[in-house]
């Protein structure tokens, strides 16, 4: 069964970046409705507060937008319209006032997404936008009407201005599950190809140490690859390693898998230790101690620690034991652990790669698609986490929402929206 139904106004994804610029527009006073093929809005925006929801960063605006690397151009205006401040101001007035972890970034004092997005849910309502749920895009009709399927049966909306806000291709579950690439490609809308960022990658560990140390931490380390080294935390998995300090490389490892198929890269196990006063520990005699217990006294590691030297002097044809201390001390605190892999896209944190800025004019409109707005992780940037990752989906979808109140003015001149 086919309905047809019209709006001023259509954004399609109900995340951060949909609802931030069905929020402007609204404002500006145009007639808005979300379409989001889940059954509620902003799931992704939920997963990602379950271990406390970090909205931004607080380092001062010259450094942050450092870190959306070479996408930085593309996106200062916007980031700098809608900035870190700008954020926490505009969560405070939905009653949720933030704070600046330990760490710099920024998090709701009730630490969760779920307070926030209700908040943001009742504003939204207030202001008149729409709400269409468990309606999946499929394109455009003949007519050029905006295409849903729903459980009804097809659905066209005829619109005046639609935003595009379906995320990237990372935890589809959540409704992100870049079915649009296909839809844009066919109309040439240049994308570059999605990748996983902030993602795991792969090892091939020794079937001891995965059956061993699957699910066990690595705290207080620093990786190293090429020129950049991040301190923070990892985790072994069963296929290989994630976490937090591994997501700050990953975009360099991915791109050195992608062209290698490997990368080597570099575990200090513990950092804060001097060479010499490490090799001073390990020069102690060892007696009758177990190499393991002699290692966790003398140089304060971790069993997944050593286990992780183990596998290192394993893979180098070398004994443990035999190591002069210098040459341990050297492996302690520049351990090589080698990627083969790239977790898959399905479950990396964010995603890489999206729509060419080229295909972009400065409101966010796709060049090809005259009154057709896309915004937050369709667009090709990648960014680390820290609050970076939802800053540029803020501030992307306030800027298309901006651009589609000047798209309505331009089209008629009568149209009061600013």
């Amino acid at each position: 069964m086919k309905h047809i139904s019209k709006t001023q106004i259509a954004i399609i994804g109900a995340g951060p970046a949909g609802l931030m610029a069905a929020e402007v527009a609204a404002q500006g006073g145009a007639h808005v409705t979300v379409y989001d093929a889940m059954p509620s809005a902003g799931r992704k925006f939920l997963m990602a507060g379950r271990g406390g929801l970090n909205l931004t960063h607080s380092e001062a605006l010259p450094a942050f937008l450092t870190r959306y690397g070479a996408a930085t151009p593309r996106l200062a205006a916007a980031i700098t319209a809608f900035s870190p401040d700008v954020l926490r101001e505009w969560s405070a007035a939905l009653g949720q006032p933030t704070f600046v972890g330990s760490s710099g970034r920024v998090f709701p004092q009730a630490f969760k997404a779920s307070p926030l997005l209700r908040a943001w849910l009742r504003r939204l309502d207030a202001m008149g936008v729409q709400f269409a749920l468990r309606h999946r895009w499929t394109g455009w009709d003949d007519d050029g009407r905006l295409s849903f399927a729903t459980s009804d049966g097809k659905h066209l909306v005829e619109v005046r201005a639609t935003v595009l806000a379906l995320g990237g291709a990372s935890w589809p579950r959540l409704g992100s599950d870049a079915g649009w690439v296909d839809t844009l490609a066919a109309r040439e809308v240049a994308i570059s190809p999605l990748r996983p960022a902030n993602c795991g990658f792969t090892v091939a560990w020794s079937d001891i140490f995965r059956d061993r140390f699957e699910g066990h931490p690595l705290k207080g380390i620093a990786l190293s690859f090429g020129p950049h080294t991040r301190r923070g935390e990892a985790m072994i998995t069963r296929a290989g390693l994630e976490g937090g300090a591994i997501y700050a490389l990953s975009a360099d490892l991915r791109e050195a898998i992608i062209r290698s198929g490997k990368a080597t890269l570099r575990m200090a196990l513990r950092p804060d230790l001097e060479t010499s006063e490490l090799v001073a520990r390990l020069s102690a005699p060892r007696g009758k101690q177990s190499l393991a217990n002699w290692l966790r006294k003398a140089a304060h590691l971790s069993p997944v620690g050593i286990g992780l030297l183990q596998e290192a002097a394993m893979r180098s044809g070398v004994s443990l034991s035999s190591l002069p201390a210098e040459n341990l001390a050297g492996l302690i605190n520049a351990a090589p652990v080698e990627l083969n892999g790239i977790a898959p896209v399905a479950r990396a944190i964010s995603t890489a790669g999206g729509i060419s800025f080229g295909e972009i004019d400065a409101d966010f409109m796709i060049r090809r698609l005259p009154g057709v707005f896309a915004a937050g992780e369709m667009l090709d940037w990648e960014a680390p986490t820290g609050g970076y990752l939802l800053q540029a989906s803020f501030a992307t979808g306030a800027a298309a929402g901006r651009g589609v109140l000047r798209w309505l003015e331009g089209q008629d001149p009568t149209h009061q929206s600013v």
